[in-house]
């Protein structure tokens, strides 16, 4: 039938594979030639152009400039279209909405930052995800309509069977059983949600520590201590969408905490979670234990501790890696992953001393050895994860050249 996708083996087909493939390419390595996309991709040197000119008339492509520096005459540089589409990503937390818009290569084009203090109903949650999403699209000179695709990242999980947000009471205005119909009502583009652990996992596995690698464990302390499963290279998310919410895992070293999702906390979060680290720098004699948020706290905290060879500074980072290999080790045991990456503020600053820390003491209380490495994405990574989910997804549909 006319405007559906060919059939599997037909030139339509075939034609759309080279295309797809060749626009990887382009995304992977910037500008290239003619002759260097038909060597990358085994194409000839006519099949290339035809293929170019072809995406060139689909507004995917564009000439860029010529190649120099090299002997014979200049060849002619494409390179991916940005305008061909834009996707945009949210960060959610009780404190503010950060919205950023990119173009399809993936280069950031507008950001803003949207304070969101003191509690919320469902009415004006659906404005503050218009407004900062309207404030990134402004600062990208662009218009709401523009956006092909918007990932929203928040605390928690949407229920995929009941439509509502679980495990993040302390996230007030998103538990409204009618929120995502008025979101969905207000917004023109299709709309996602995900966890913003699993989205620092997406980050880290696309453009940082876990690239090429298909089952990892992303370990998360700043706001909260949660956790992203990968298996077989994808996210598991769990039957509720709760997998990974292991602040509320039962721990020795802390009282048991019982009607967990209530109390918004459990045995992990508190025995390692940030809001513990100020307290117990007090009773180990850390002096001048920095005021203010915790998460910012907690990372000052383990920073000046790592730079410390003795004295309660480091018994201090000891305790800490001692107290988060005690709930990392149940989730090696069951998932015996290839890789652990350790991510948020409260982890990335105690960097190598802390990594190192932490490995040797999972090494004595887990049979599985995974390897453990400090999250590259350090810039807004929630954000950056929900950027790059939504470019996927935009660049399946924009790059089919088969429809």
């Amino acid at each position: 039938m006319a405007g559906t996708a060919g059939t599997p083996g037909t030139p339509r087909v075939l034609r759309a594979m080279n295309d797809r493939a060749a626009l990887d390419l382009l995304l992977a390595h910037g500008p290239l030639s003619r002759t260097r996309i038909g060597k990358l991709t085994g194409l000839s040197k006519p099949t290339a152009s035809q293929l170019l000119a072809r995406l060139e008339a689909a507004g995917l492509v564009r000439a860029t400039g010529t190649s120099e520096g090299r002997p014979g005459p200049n060849a002619q540089l494409y390179a991916v279209e940005p305008g061909a589409a834009y996707a945009a990503g949210l960060d959610v937390t009780p404190q503010r909405i950060r919205a950023a818009v990119a173009d399809i290569t993936g280069r950031t084009v507008g950001e803003f930052e949207l304070p969101t203090p003191g509690r919320r109903s469902a009415g004006p949650v659906v404005q503050q995800v218009t407004d900062a999403l309207d404030g990134a699209v402004k600062a990208a000179g662009l218009a709401r309509a523009d956006v092909h695709r918007l990932v929203i990242g928040t605390p928690g999980a949407f229920d995929p069977t009941t439509g509502r947000l679980r495990y993040a009471s302390h996230l007030p205005g998103w538990h409204s059983p009618a929120l995502l119909d008025d979101l969905a009502a207000a917004l023109p583009m299709p709309v996602e949600y995900e966890n913003d652990v699993n989205l620092v996992a997406i980050a880290e596995q696309r453009l940082g520590a876990a690239r090429g690698h298909a089952d990892f464990v992303l370990l998360w302390n700043q706001e909260g201590l949660g956790a992203a499963l990968v298996l077989g290279g994808r996210l598991h998310r769990g039957w509720t969408g709760g997998a990974g919410e292991v602040g509320f895992l039962p721990v020795p070293g802390t009282p048991l905490v019982r009607q967990v999702t209530r109390a918004n906390s459990g045995g992990y979060q508190e025995l390692a979670g940030a809001q513990a680290l100020p307290g117990l720098a007090r009773e180990l004699g850390v002096a001048d234990v920095p005021p203010g948020p915790y998460p910012e706290a907690a990372a000052a905290l383990v920073a000046r501790a790592a730079d410390h060879a003795d004295g309660p500074h480091r018994e201090l980072l000891r305790t800490y890696a001692t107290r988060l290999a005690t709930g990392l080790a149940s989730l090696v045991s069951v998932l015996d992953p290839e890789l652990v990456v350790l991510s948020g503020s409260a982890l990335t600053a105690g960097g190598e001393v802390l990594r190192a820390l932490v490995q040797a003491e999972l090494a004595e209380l887990a049979a599985a050895r995974p390897r453990l490495v400090v999250g590259d994405v350090h810039e807004h990574p929630v954000l950056r994860g929900a950027l790059e989910s939504a470019l996927a997804t935009t660049r399946d549909e924009v790059f089919d050249t088969s429809r």
